[in-house]
């Protein structure tokens, strides 16, 4: 399985940090995803989802919801169907906007989902 963290931090206590080294560990290929960030945990971070090479099975959003909505376009051009949407990420406009997009809005945290606790991180 191979995940975009949108919102991916190289703050280790923040949840888009916790996210990339929970589903790393769980022996899925994590992308970071963070047009502030130059490199998340060691690895090349994106500007946008659209950059990465490749396909992307899954994209987690830890971003907030003002920022989530303008990056669902970009979601559904590269292909990605399931999207998690994490506690604090969702609106209902955001919501409605990737239904319109046909993508597959998940409510849920990413990291409980694969068996995880983000206590652990």
């Amino acid at each position: 399985m191979r995940v975009a963290v949108i919102g991916a931090s190289s703050h280790q206590e923040k949840f888009g940090n916790k996210a990339l080294r929970s589903h790393e560990a769980m022996g899925h290929e994590a992308v970071p995803v963070n047009p502030n960030e130059q490199e998340v945990e060691g690895k090349k971070t994106y500007a946008s989802i659209k950059d990465v090479p490749g396909d992307i099975d899954r994209a987690l959003l830890y971003v907030p919801p003002s920022v989530g909505i303008k990056v669902l376009d970009d979601i559904a051009e590269k292909g990605v169907r399931d999207v998690y949407v994490n506690p604090g990420a969702g609106s209902p406009e955001l919501l409605e906007r990737g239904r319109e997009l046909r993508l597959n809005m998940i409510e849920a945290c990413s990291i409980i989902a694969i068996g995880d606790t983000p206590t652990r991180y």
